[in-house]
C-alpha cells in the first residue's frame, strides 16, 4: 500500500522557496507539511500567514499546517480562508481540544492532533473518533534534524490499537528522524503518513527521495 509523503517545508531552501515548492508541485509527494512555530509552544521561530499564503499561491500540493503554538484555536478561520486541506494542533497546547476539533471542520478542513514523544496515546481515547489524522512527534518538536526517538515504534502500536478498537478512520502521521533507515521500519510499524525535512530538501534527488519513501515495502520487507 502507498505510503503518503508530506515533505516539511521547514528544511526548504528560503533563499529559492520557487524552486523547491516547483520541485514539490512535479514530485509524487501527496502534502506539504507546514510547520508553524511561535517560540513559545516551543523553542523556535519559523514562519506565519504571509509565507502560507505565498507558498499556497504556488503550491499545486494540499497543505498539511501543524501549529507548534499556543492556542492555536485562534487561527482556524484564518488558517481555513488560506486554503489548508489539514490543520493539526497538539494535545498539550489545547485546553479544550473537543472543541477545536469540531471547530477546524466546522470551517472545512480535516481535523489533526499532535502528540509530544512524552505524551501517550492513551490520552486521546475520549476525542480518536472525531479525529482525521494523529501526528506522533519522534523527535522533540522545535528543529528540524533531530535522532529519531526509539520508543516511537511501539507508539505506534499503541496507536493502532487505540484506532481499532474504537472503530475510528485516523490516519497515523509521524515525523521527526524520517530516513532510509526509519521509513521502512515506520511502514512496517503500520504508518499512514510520513514527514521529512532534510531527508527530502538535502537530497541530491530530492523526487526520487520522495518517490522511494511513498512506494510500498516489498512482500518480503512487510513482514
Amino acid at each position: 500500500m502507498k505510503t503518503i509523503v508530506s515533505p516539511s517545508l521547514l528544511a526548504a531552501d528560503f533563499t529559492n522557496l520557487q524552486a523547491d515548492i516547483d520541485m514539490i508541485n512535479r514530485s509524487e509527494a501527496d502534502w506539504l507539511h507546514c510547520d508553524v512555530m511561535d517560540g513559545v509552544f516551543v523553542p523556535n521561530i519559523s514562519f506565519g500567514f504571509p509565507v502560507l499564503e505565498a507558498v499556497k499561491r504556488i503550491c499545486t500540493k494540499p497543505l498539511d499546517v501543524h501549529f507548534m503554538i499556543v492556542k492555536p484555536e485562534r487561527y482556524i478561520t484564518r488558517t481555513a480562508k488560506l486554503g489548508a486541506m489539514m490543520m493539526n494542533v497538539h494535545y498539550e497546547a489545547c485546553t479544550h481540544l473537543n472543541r477545536t476539533i469540531h471547530e477546524i471542520h466546522e470551517e472545512g478542513m480535516k481535523a489533526g492532533v499532535t502528540l509530544n514523544p512524552s505524551t501517550p496515546v492513551c490520552m486521546l481515547e475520549d476525542c480518536i473518533q472525531d479525529v482525521d489524522i494523529v501526528l506522533l512527534m519522534s523527535v522533540n518538536p522545535g528543529f528540524g534534524g533531530q535522532k529519531f526517538i526509539e520508543n516511537t515504534y511501539a507508539k505506534i502500536g499503541r496507536l493502532r490499537k487505540l484506532i481499532k478498537d474504537s472503530g475510528s478512520q485516523a490516519l497515523i502521521e509521524v515525523d521527526g528522524g524520517v530516513n532510509a533507515e526509519t521509513a521502512p521500519k515506520l511502514k512496517r510499524a503500520g504508518v499512514d503518513v510520513l514527514v521529512s525535512g532534510s531527508y527530502v530538501f538535502k537530497a541530491e534527488e530530492p523526487e526520487q527521495v520522495i518517490k522511494t519513501l511513498s512506494s510500498p515495502l516489498p512482500p518480503f520487507l512487510s513482514l
